[in-house]
């Protein structure tokens, strides 16, 4: 449902071309201003409201033309219906209780008078994430995919581990805290040693890890993903050989781990995980450069040959960018 803002918005762009080419009155000045609005003895015309409201309502003309550009091919979907009801969803049940707050909310921290607007908005930021998704991952250069595929898609692994946690409460002090951090690594280390003296992985593994769900089964985690474990882990594992287990306990947010490598499978052709690739590159990007996402809107506004007849909506369309690009990078800092 286009919302009555959008509505609003597109009456007061397009005065000037429904004076000219509706039907109707078309009272014109002798400078060739149309006439808008007439009292007695005052005139107001449509040059001077165009100019008067074009600056304040460059971010609602940014919004019509992104539906435009949208629209048509990223809305509505299952996808998109489900993920805007989720977001609606959730804050009523936050702020819903009391209609006064919703209200209050929807309009400080959304800019919209109403859920009709909420939900326009929502879908129009999920046909922009669409939109950029696609442009990004359209420009990414094979050799950007191949270099990837080399360096970092492995086969899944099989492998065992031994965890060790700091024995401490959630109110510890800093100083106890740093007590049962060092106990935790001699432990681990003293594993290792017995390792190293011939003691069995997955006996040791019964005997100390502190994770219940793997240590009855000797450490043992099957095959696994790379990504789904912390960088932490998955980064040790990529240096062991098949059997060679880690020389010096390996930290996590887990705690400290020793691990053993079991087994590995043969790396998946690239044809099979170039969309995986994609998204993983696509998402290094954005993280990477925080004004990408509206850079990125302004290089598909630009694809489609934008072009602008007013040098000053093109100018205050220029500042609204540069100001969301810096405020990005500003959020990204903080």
């Amino acid at each position: 449902m286009k919302n009555k803002k959008w509505f609003l918005a597109l009456a007061a762009l397009l005065v000037v071309t429904t004076l000219t080419t509706g039907c109707g009155q078309k009272a014109e000045l002798k400078d060739g201003s149309q006439v808008a609005v007439k009292l007695d003895g005052i005139k107001i015309t449509a040059d001077e409201y165009y100019n008067e409201i074009k600056g304040i309502n460059i971010a609602t003309l940014v919004d019509m033309i992104d539906h435009q550009l949208f629209d048509k091919k990223y809305g509505k979907t299952d996808e998109e219906n489900d993920q805007v009801e989720e977001q609606i969803k959730s804050l009523k049940d936050q702020y819903g209780s009391n209609e006064d707050t919703y209200n209050s909310v929807l309009r400080q921290y959304f800019g919209v008078q109403s859920e009709d607007e909420l939900e326009d908005m929502l879908r129009l930021e999920f046909r922009r994430n669409a939109a950029i998704n696609d442009f990004i991952e359209k420009n990414i250069k094979d050799k950007e995919i191949e270099k990837y595929y080399e360096k970092d898609i492995y086969g899944e692994v099989k492998a065992s581990h031994i965890l060790i946690t700091p024995s401490v409460s959630e109110d510890a002090t800093t100083d106890e805290k740093k007590k049962a951090e060092d106990e935790a690594l001699k432990e681990a280390k003293k594993i290792i040693k017995e390792l190293k003296n011939g003691k069995k992985f997955a006996d040791l593994a019964k005997k100390y890890s502190k994770d219940e769900a793997s240590a009855s089964n000797g450490g043992d985690l099957g095959y696994f993903d790379l990504n789904e474990m912390v960088d932490e882990f998955s980064d040790a594992v990529k240096e062991l050989k098949v059997d060679e287990y880690t020389k010096e306990p390996v930290k996590s947010s887990f705690g400290y781990h020793i691990i053993l490598k079991t087994g590995e499978k043969e790396k998946p052709k690239l044809k099979d995980v170039k969309d995986k690739i994609l998204e993983t590159l696509r998402e290094e990007k954005l993280n990477e450069d925080p004004g990408l996402y509206y850079k990125t809107l302004v290089d598909i506004r630009e694809e489609k040959n934008i072009k602008w007849k007013d040098d000053e909506i093109k100018k205050q369309y220029n500042k609204l960018m540069d100001q969301l690009i810096e405020s990005a990078k500003e959020q990204k800092k903080q």
